[in-house]
């Protein structure tokens, strides 16, 4: 009996002993492309994201690593108004574009032989360019008409801390699948040579934001 007991107790408890060993090495990463179309105010939002990461295992269940990559969010927005003198027409596009580090640290905890809980402490710093162009024009009921052009160039640099949570499954000894349950920290973005910046701060874990990715794991 007391053999059949110790059986069971391996069969339940025995997977919370399951480990990454020190020495992993996995890869990772996202490539992602997002449109947004708001027919009510006619605009358009693209945003394409390049960013393959890297880890490494610093102990068991701990690892160091970073992500590098390119980010570019183009916005679009096109307004006719008819007034009573004639037609106004407006069309602003504004663009960033930016290169992206992230490095981070990852802790793990065992939830079974193929499942792990983990935690991310992430530093996202990204160097960018913002283009703006902001066209006009009026054409009158009587044939007159007006145009105005604006554009400009400003470089900018963000730099954040966030926490990420999610789940790490083992699907054999080379890949997995996680999911991070969103993210929540804060973000400083500064407009270079000049004094304009804005602060942003999330402290609640968005699971409308969950997201899903593949690794390939190097095992030790």
């Amino acid at each position: 009996m007391k053999n059949i007991f110790l059986a069971g107790a391996i069969a339940v408890f025995g997977f919370s002993t399951a480990q990454i060993n020190k020495g992993t090495v996995y890869l990772s990463g996202q490539i992602s492309y997002a449109h947004e179309k708001d027919n009510n105010v006619n605009s358009r939002k693209n945003t394409v994201i390049i960013m393959p990461t890297a880890g490494f295992f610093v102990a068991p269940n701990l690892a160091v690593g970073a992500g590098v990559g390119y980010v570019n969010t183009k916005f679009t927005k096109d307004e006719t108004i008819n007034g009573e003198a004639g037609v106004f027409r407006f069309n602003n596009i504004n663009e960033q574009s930016a290169f992206r580090i992230a490095p981070f640290v990852r802790k793990y905890w065992t939830l079974s032989e193929k499942l792990f809980f983990f935690a991310q402490l992430e530093v996202p710093i990204e160097f960018g360019r913002e283009e703006f162009e902001a066209h006009s024009s009026f054409v009158g009921n009587f044939g007159n008409y007006a145009f105005n052009d604006n554009s400009g160039k400003t470089k900018f640099t963000t730099v954040g801390v966030n926490i990420k949570p999610g789940l790490d499954y083992f699907l054999n000894e080379n890949w997995s699948v996680e999911a991070t349950l969103g993210e929540f920290g804060y973000n400083n973005y500064k407009v270079n040579d000049t004094d304009y910046s804005k602060d942003t701060y999330n402290f609640g874990v968005n699971l409308a934001s969950v997201g899903i990715g593949i690794k390939y794991v190097f095992a030790k």
